[in-house]
């Protein structure tokens, strides 16, 4: 399924059919109405100022290797090295320290299941303030663990995020809380525009800008502050297949949402309206990526640049990936925007990377049952240079003679070349190869 690109016609909308897919030729013009709002270069210029020795100013580097592998000239935008690995820090530091000293004294409230909690509890243990964290009882127990060793009171509530949120609204107005929206709050959007700043600062001459949006705090806060000083900079957003909200809300394209997705931090089934209203303004374009493309982006960072993100953290480069054509040959900015990431999901999207690369492989072995055959078989596979990794025997379900057996090979070797050498030199021994 094709993510919907950018009609040369017009910047505000994105060429897909009446069904929320591709169409060629076809534009649907934007359908949302912009809404007002006070973010601008010089709230964003404000909140830099207050965060100065809060926050981190994270490094923005060039990576020659990305750059030789999608064709663009890649800067990378280090978000993940935060504190609590990820920019979310920005928006709610932002937020805390405008606080007046009596919402202090009362103490904040958010609802997230992620890196806005994390974000909202770190700065309000810094600053002394009571923070409460309403979070889904699905909530996996690392991220609500991390959350109470950060000083915040976690309330576990509702089997979804829309009734944790209600309870967070319901609890701020009972114990007179001051709430603090993960995207939708001009000061929070605010601090995340420092993003910007830091890497314009950093390489002024960058062309294109690729954000991932969620609720869009992050794209809307960056896109005002770039454009208001470089207007001719392009800003592109990414979305996962399973949550385009804000492409369906700006485009009248039709993707359905719902559904898991290793890009949790931006699976949000809607954007709010500051951050609606700043994206159709402000954003230039959209790609919307599928989970495969995001996977992939994850093992080459950790591959390559040898850094962690999380699967809203690659969607930028999952967006190069998915439409190099489109960044050929252009100065682009990316932001790897948070590196919270499960180990034994990271575990198994680095197996299937290696399997994608070819560097993990599955070979189904046919031979005679007989003693002395895996001796055989691995000696083979041995002087071909490949790790057996695991190997099964298969005697009931195959269509092979009684007399037979079937041996599963998952083999570590060094890329599709040498999966077909090894393949090669098993039959040159008189042995049925297959892959599977």
């Amino acid at each position: 399924m094709r993510a919907p690109r950018r009609c040369a016609r017009s910047t505000r909308t994105a060429c897909l059919g009446a069904t929320g897919q591709p169409k060629a030729r076809q534009c649907v013009p934007a359908t949302h109405k912009e809404a007002s709002t006070m973010i601008g270069l010089a709230e964003v210029q404000a909140a830099a100022a207050r965060l100065q020795g809060q926050v981190l100013t994270t490094p923005c580097l060039e990576s020659r290797t990305l750059s030789n592998i999608t064709g663009a000239q890649v800067f990378l935008k280090f978000e993940n090295l935060q504190y609590t690995a990820s920019f979310k820090e920005r928006g709610a530091c932002n937020k805390l320290v405008q606080l007046t000293p009596e919402q202090r004294a009362r103490g904040v409230i958010a609802m997230s299941a992620g890196n806005h909690a994390q974000g909202v509890a770190y700065h309000a243990q810094r600053l002394g303030m009571r923070a409460v964290i309403v979070m889904p009882r699905f909530t996996p127990g690392v991220k609500v663990e991390r959350t109470r060793a950060l000083g915040a009171e976690v309330v576990l509530h509702g089997d979804t995020l829309e009734q944790a949120r209600e309870h967070a609204y319901a609890l701020a107005a009972q114990q007179g809380l001051t709430l603090v929206h993960p995207y939708d709050d001009e000061a929070v959007i605010a601090g995340q525009g420092t993003v910007a700043l830091e890497m314009l600062h950093a390489q002024p001459t960058l062309e294109v800008l690729v954000v991932a949006a969620g609720g869009g705090g992050l794209i809307g806060g960056m896109a005002a502050a770039a454009k208001a000083i470089k207007p001719d900079i392009e800003v592109v957003g990414v979305q996962t297949r399973r949550f385009a909200a804000m492409v369906n809300a700006l485009t009248g394209s039709h993707w359905p949402l719902g559904g898991n997705t290793i890009a949790e931090g931006i699976a949000v089934a809607a954007p709010g309206q500051h951050t609606l209203a700043l994206a159709q303004r402000y954003v230039d374009g959209w790609v919307v990526v599928d989970d495969e493309d995001i996977e992939q982006a994850i093992v080459l960072l950790l591959d390559i640049e040898k850094t962690l993100v999380e699967g809203a953290g690659a969607a930028g480069l999952a967006a190069l990936l998915r439409e190099p054509s489109r960044f050929a040959g252009r100065r682009v900015g990316l932001v790897l925007c948070g590196g919270n990431i499960d180990p034994l999901l990271l575990a198994s999207i680095i197996e299937r990377g290696m399997v994608r690369s070819g560097r993990l492989a599955r070979l189904v072995v046919s031979t005679r049952d007989l003693p002395g055959q895996l001796a055989r078989i691995a000696q083979v596979v041995a002087e071909a240079g490949a790790n057996i990794d695991q190997v099964h025997h298969q005697r009931a379900f195959t269509l092979l003679a009684a007399q037979n057996v079937e041996i599963e090979l998952v083999l570590q070797t060094r890329g599709p070349q040498h999966v077909q050498e090894v393949v090669q030199a098993l039959q040159a021994a008189g042995f049925e190869v297959a892959r599977r």
